[in-house]
Parts: structure tokens; sequence; C-alpha cells
């Protein structure tokens, strides 16, 4: 018997990217909050910032490894990118209206468990 295993969750693939398809996306990991952050929509987990809506708010901020960071910025500079302002810091942009819908869940994955204490991640992967 074959078994298919279904993500947690499916984005849209069609459209613009919006604050709202981040935010349902990181509240399926544990331990995710709605907040704000320099005036504007965030999302925590422990208190610690993974994901904003950038004052302009045509992109989002989003905690990314440098390396990581590097990568999608090379792979896909219109979508990724960052300011002088962030270049010594490990977040990168992201144009909501560029970025593939697709791959949000795994952005958004990775800049949690930058974030997520040890227990939660064990939680996370206890329940997959």
């Amino acid at each position: 018997m074959m078994v298919t295993l279904r993500p947690r969750f499916e984005p849209r693939t069609t459209g613009m990217a919006t604050f709202d398809d981040i935010r349902e996306i990181a509240h399926a990991l544990p331990g995710v909050v709605d907040g704000t952050s320099y005036g504007t929509l965030a999302l925590k987990v422990g208190g610690k910032l993974i994901a904003r809506l950038h004052q302009s708010m045509d992109c989002m901020v989003l905690r990314s490894d440098l390396l990581d960071r590097e990568i999608l910025m090379q792979s896909a500079p219109d979508a990724f990118f960052i300011t002088d302002h962030y270049r010594d810091y490990p977040w990168i942009l992201v144009r909501l209206a560029v970025v593939e819908k697709s791959a949000l869940p795994d952005l958004i994955e990775r800049a949690w468990r930058l974030v997520a204490s040890k227990t939660l991640v064990k939680k996370y992967e206890s329940e997959r």
C-alpha cells in the first residue's frame, strides 16, 4: 500500500503572495504568534522576530542565515535582495509580487528554525 504524505500547508500558487499567506503558513509552526515590529505586522516565536512586513509594504523581511541569503539572492535576484541596512544582519528582503508561493513554506520554516527553541523544534518534528 502506498501512502502519500500531504504537506501541512499548501499555499495558493497563483497571484501575488501576501502577508496573510505568510501568516497562515507560519501559524502551522509551533509557538508562532502575531506581533508588530517597527510599526508593521510581524511574526514571532518566543519573542523573537522571524518575519515582518517591510515598511514599503511590498516585501517581507525574513530571518535567514547569511549563507542561505547569498544563495537565494544569486538564484533569484528579482525575488530576494538586501539593502545596505541589512548587509551585516541575518535578514533577507523578499519581494511579495515576485517570490514563488511554493517557496514560502520552506523559507518560513527555515526562519522559524533559526529562532525556535529546541523544545519547539522537537515538538514540530515529532508531529510530522
